[in-house]
């Protein structure tokens, strides 16, 4: 991993980001269909993340769970990060962004938490590892990394 985790804002937390992210993803859907929303996520953890991406593929979980420790933390989320031999889990019970939406606009986008399953994914492309994550409830996940068989 990186010394220093690159991706480790500080100060304010601006949650109405995530009420703008929601708007956009359904503009871009109607707009442009559902594939080129999927495409922009995939470029996310490929480029946006792309100190991650390339700890992954070198096999270093590392900077990924820090990244979740950091940003879940921040955001005052109610989860826990489980890291087994075999495979690490997180687990988010309360999910601060979804809720924030959800005050907002009433009902977040159907693709709200799509944002975070296709992120994980082309993060771990190419990678050892596969992220799978699983909406458990509105606004709660879980998201496990498990070596690819």
């Amino acid at each position: 991993m990186n010394e220093k985790l690159r991706y480790a804002e500080e100060g304010e937390v601006h949650l109405d980001f995530h009420g703008a992210t929601n708007t956009t993803i359904d503009f871009i859907i109607g707009k442009f269909g559902l594939a080129a929303m999927d495409e922009i996520f995939r470029k996310v953890g490929k480029d946006v993340y792309r100190s991650i991406h390339e700890d992954l593929i070198a096999g270093d979980t590392d900077q990924l769970v820090a990244h979740w420790r950091h940003f879940f933390t921040r955001e005052n989320c109610d989860y826990d990060i489980a890291v087994g031999d075999e495979e690490i889990v997180l687990t988010v019970r309360r999910c601060t962004a979804w809720h924030h939406v959800a005050a907002l606009v009433g009902i977040p986008s159907a693709h709200f938490c799509d944002q975070t399953s296709r992120t994980n994914e082309a993060m771990a492309e190419g990678s050892p590892f596969a992220i799978d994550t699983e909406v458990t409830d509105p606004g709660a996940c879980r998201q496990v990394i498990r070596r690819r068989a």
